[in-house]
């Protein structure tokens, strides 16, 4: 599944223009939408989607924990891509994707289509962005999420670590690559209880949360099967995806368990459980 990285690269692509996802989608008119798989619209019915969409202009693509924001001229449409959706600008000649379920036409001619292989992905037209994603917890990499504030909300809660870290109500944009990165650049053995950290065990985890994301920025993502492509942070990763391989910092070899129903990868040695 895209997590923060990215879905961030993904909407500035989509925003900026890329020779990945075509030209930039920001000012193109919605002429009409096609819809083939009805459950991808979560809010409000397809029917309704199509009946409004249409003389709606995209004024800009941002990104909010997982979810894609398209600001329009009057409302707000909002992506969530799940386990394999894609979002890709194309041409009116452009060959026939059986997998793009939900396409987006513009009245230049060109179309987004949203392909999504295992048909999870959802699609949301709202009056405001906070309607949907109101509920999120604080962005990892903005400039108000302090050290501090972290210590507070783990204190909060009485938790394992990785599953409290993958809850988008307590933090925003995580998923099971970048926590185990993080939990991995921070010393913390995944089982940990959120309110036994201590002060320099939170600030070690902070500091991992934001390096694992950034790493991942820099590298455009990590690119896994046909989820997301055009990544490379894959080829930099220290512990996840990496049982029985030696770990960067002191050889181990890194194992994995199961926590929460997900895979979990971790240094046995450095990241002991008290």
């Amino acid at each position: 599944m895209p997590e923060l990285p990215e879905v961030e690269i993904v909407a500035r692509e989509l925003r900026e223009g890329s020779a990945a996802r075509g030209p930039s989608v920001v000012g193109k008119t919605i002429d009409r939408v096609t819809v083939l798989w009805p459950r991808h619209i979560a809010t409000p019915s397809a029917a309704v989607l199509k009946r409004e969409l249409p003389g709606q202009t995209i004024r800009n693509v941002r990104r909010r924990g997982k979810y894609l924001v398209f600001d329009l001229s009057r409302d707000v449409l909002l992506i969530h891509l799940k386990m394999s959706g894609d979002l890709t600008l194309v041409g009116a000649a452009a060959p026939r994707d059986k997998h793009a379920h939900t396409v987006f036409h513009f009245t230049d001619g060109t179309a987004l289509r949203f392909s999504d292989t295992r048909k999870f992905g959802k699609v949301f037209l709202v009056g405001r962005a906070e309607d949907i994603v109101g509920r999120l917890g604080p962005e990892p990499l903005e400039r108000g999420f302090s050290a501090a504030r972290l210590g507070r909300m783990l204190a909060k809660h009485k938790r394992q670590l990785k599953p409290l870290l993958l809850d988008q109500s307590f933090l925003a944009g995580l998923g099971n690559i970048y926590t185990d990165e993080a939990l991995h650049l921070a010393g913390l053995h995944p089982l940990r209880c959120s309110d036994s950290l201590s002060p320099a065990e939170v600030r070690a985890l902070w500091a991992g949360i934001r390096r694992a994301l950034r790493a991942g920025l820099r590298h455009n993502g990590a690119s896994l099967d046909w989820v997301y492509r055009g990544g490379e942070f894959q080829h930099h990763f220290r512990v996840y995806d990496r049982a029985g391989q030696p770990c960067p910092r002191c050889g181990t070899a890194i194992r994995r368990i199961v926590v929460g129903q997900r895979g979990t990868h971790f240094c046995p040695v450095c990241q002991r459980l008290p």
